[in-house]
């Protein structure tokens, strides 16, 4: 079972994207994909939400996500929410680890 968390940053004048672009630059980002238990972290820009960055962060379970929390980097990722104004919106998902049914597949051109 993985936990997916699909974080919404909000800003003002463009303040999402120099959170998540200095996130990348000063490595924060790389070490968090090092972590233990860390199956993605990746930003994108939603089109029609041009001050807002969405980071989607799964984790394999609970307990991965735990120590991250109570990592130092959180120290340094609250830093940088504050530098930037930042205001979030959080999604939680849990997998069902069923996978994408097989009706669906006919979908999904790859």
């Amino acid at each position: 079972m993985s936990i997916t968390v699909n974080l919404y940053y909000t800003g003002e004048n463009g303040n999402a994207r120099k959170f998540a672009e200095e996130m990348e630059r000063s490595g924060v980002a790389d070490r968090i994909r090092a972590e233990e238990g860390n199956l993605k972290y990746e930003y994108f820009i939603p089109v029609n939400l041009p001050e807002t960055v969405l980071l989607i962060d799964s984790w394999k379970d609970q307990d991965a996500i735990d120590k991250h929390h109570a990592s130092p980097m959180m120290g340094e990722i609250a830093y940088l929410r504050e530098k930037y104004d930042l205001h979030m919106r959080v999604e939680r998902y849990i997998s069902d680890e069923i996978g994408m049914p097989d009706h669906d597949k006919s979908f999904i051109r790859e």
